[in-house]
């Protein structure tokens, strides 16, 4: 009687052969087990477990290990190549069989920075959350912007221009820097009205963006004029800066979105108001791919919505007040 071999199943222990290749790429960008274990959720002998399996049903030694290093073997970087591309068109296609019902689902990692992060994008954060129940959203607060894939960053909000020509960025806006101080830094003469005025006051620096010389535009005419301080305090936070100034510490450049309020009640000044510094761009921006899913492409859309009319009260506000 013939024997009869069995067809090797398609799913190994570790799991299927898509999550495991899947596994494989997160280990390639992330650069390390810990870090694909980290993104993933799960610990590093589950990420190691799943290596071998695919190793295992492939028959190839992907990466070579050792305490210090790790890198690809040849098979490797061609499994790579052919993981990524299989994975994003298996996503493609299941996106559209499902066409445009396709319901936003799993999680999102998004990185933002710290003062936005806590504070105007948290609301429309939670409207996109209680629009879309099957999503959950880690939001992770830097100012600084590294390599998304490589931190398994799905999106990011990023204040200045963006040099990475490996991602897609859109504008959301422009956010304006105004010159403001506490009332007491004046010591009871008239607030400032030109750049003269201005260079006579005690400074606090906000080091992402000044540091030892402040540079201002005249809003009607376009001069520019630029001026030394000698901070009596610099920091690189936003918050920090601003809570200095409500202490009267000295004068500063902060977001103009983030005093309304301190403006408002008269707890700041906004000095010299026809001169400003340059307005910072803000993008959202994500890595090139073939296929989004449903989730960034909610969040993103949710975002350039939002990121308008965020700012728009508090423009509104300060122009009522020249």
């Amino acid at each position: 009687m013939k024997r009869v071999h069995p067809i090797p199943p398609l799913v190994s222990p570790a799991g299927d052969r898509l999550d495991l290749m899947q596994t494989f790429v997160r280990i390639v960008e992330a650069g390390s087990l810990s870090g694909a274990a980290a993104q993933l959720n799960t610990t590093q002998p589950t990420v190691s477990r799943r290596l071998q399996a695919l190793e295992r049903s492939l028959g190839l030694r992907l990466l070579q290990r050792s305490t210090r290093a790790m890198r690809l073997t040849e098979d490797g970087k061609r499994c790579f190549e052919r993981a990524k591309s299989l994975l994003e068109n298996w996503d493609a296609f299941e996106a559209e069989l499902r066409g445009v019902s396709d319901e936003p689902k799993g999680s999102l990692r998004v990185l933002a920075p710290h003062a936005f992060g806590q504070d105007q994008f948290v609301r429309p954060l939670a409207a996109f959350l209680q629009r879309h129940p099957q999503v959950d959203v880690e939001w992770l607060l830097r100012d600084d912007v590294h390599d998304l894939i490589a931190e398994g960053i799905d999106c990011a909000l990023q204040v200045g221009e963006v040099q990475d020509p490996s991602v897609v960025a859109i504008k959301l806006l422009d956010v304006r820097r105004i010159v403001v101080a506490a009332p007491e830094v004046l010591q009871g003469k008239p607030a400032p009205r030109n750049v003269d005025g201005l260079a006579a006051l005690p400074w606090l620096a906000l080091r992402t963006y000044y540091r030892n010389e402040v540079s201002l535009k005249h809003a009607s005419s376009g001069e520019v004029r630029q001026f030394g301080i000698r901070p009596r305090l610099s920091t690189d936070s936003l918050y920090v800066t601003r809570n200095a100034a409500l202490e009267g510490l000295g004068a500063c450049i902060v977001s103009a979105w983030m005093v309304a309020d301190d403006l408002a009640a008269g707890r700041l000044l906004h000095l010299a108001p026809q001169w400003q510094a340059p307005s910072l761009p803000l993008y959202i921006i994500y890595p090139y791919a073939r296929f989004y899913p449903a989730r960034l492409r909610e969040f993103v859309e949710i975002m350039r919505e939002a990121a308008p009319l965020l700012l728009q009260d508090a423009a509104t506000a300060d122009l009522s007040r020249r």
